[in-house]
């Protein structure tokens, strides 16, 4: 654990130390886990929203490099990652940060074309096929079934979707499933937030060259600077932050239903914030691939290690 400030060089051996993990554990203690699942949850897609906002500006690909970048200094300020390691821990950490890059990418490329409900729906296929493909059970048909309806029927109906912007979605589906596997990986072979840092950093680098190439200068105007440090506030580090914390206090497979409510919290940013008006049908597809992701994990049966906080 990385020490990042001690209270007095004569404090008792008693006394638990002033770090990150209890400095988080103190702050979010008396929050319901979750609350923080959901606070998590909003934070990211109202931070979506905001970012969307910013493409005028800076174009997607701009949002996506200031995002990481800010995200990138703030974990590595915090974590203090050693740059120590063996050739399949950085291999490790080069593709986690490679596959957030172009994950980040493809789905805020998708953004610009298609409402960010839709987008973040059609998405949640990639998590959600990690799900099914690792069951052996009938019932998880079933769940697949229902959530490839919904896509279907999201992107068709009511004069339909662009269908670069599905495709993107789509991309980042298939990238986020990558990730969750990448990420186990990851957490194997790191301790703490370190490879969370080093990742972000990579990410960082891998996405800079392509928001230069389509910002340029305009990524130094101090607007963009400030709301791009926004963005990654709160679609990286608190989100990320609040699930940490979250599942140091509850079962994954808790975790995994209050993860799926996000398509349906999308759907509520971006028409709060955006005016990004969804007819019927598409709330109906949106909920199809609600019910999947909740029934998928819901009727999942606890293994023996999920047994509630770390």
């Amino acid at each position: 654990m990385v020490q990042v400030a001690r209270i007095g060089s004569g404090a008792s051996s008693n006394r638990r130390p002033f770090n990150v993990e209890n400095v988080s554990a103190w702050a979010f203690g008396a929050i319901p886990p979750p609350m923080l699942v959901l606070m998590g949850v909003i934070s990211l897609q109202v931070g979506a929203a905001f970012a969307k906002q910013l493409f005028t500006m800076a174009g997607a690909t701009g949002v996506v490099a200031l995002r990481l970048l800010f995200a990138a200094l703030i974990l590595l300020a915090v974590w203090r990652p050693s740059l120590r390691m063996d050739r399949k821990t950085l291999a490790v950490v080069a593709s986690y940060g490679a596959v957030l890059a172009a994950m980040n990418v493809c789905i805020y490329l998708s953004f610009e074309r298609i409402p960010l409900g839709a987008a973040v729906t059609i998405e949640f296929l990639g998590p959600l096929a990690v799900a099914v493909i690792g069951s052996r059970r009938k019932l998880d048909v079933v769940w697949a079934v229902l959530a490839g309806a919904g896509v279907v029927l999201l992107a068709r109906v009511e004069g339909g979707l662009d269908w670069v912007g599905v495709a993107f979605a789509l991309a980042a589906g298939a990238l986020w499933a990558s990730y969750i596997l990448i990420s186990a990986k990851l957490g194997s072979r790191t301790s703490g937030g370190s490879g969370l840092a080093l990742g972000m950093a990579f990410g960082a680098l891998v996405a800079a060259p392509l928001g230069i190439a389509e910002a340029g200068t305009a990524l130094l105007h101090p607007a963009v600077l400030i709301a791009g440090f926004v963005v990654a506030l709160m679609s990286s580090v608190v989100p990320y932050s609040l699930e940490l914390e979250a599942l140091r206090r509850m079962p994954p497979r808790v975790f995994g239903v209050l993860m799926s409510l996000e398509p349906a919290v999308a759907a509520l940013a971006g028409l709060l914030l955006l005016g990004e008006a969804l007819g019927a049908w598409q709330w109906v597809a949106i909920a199809c691939v609600v019910i999947a992701s909740v029934g998928s994990v819901g009727t999942t049966k606890p293994g023996p290690t999920d047994t509630g906080a770390n």
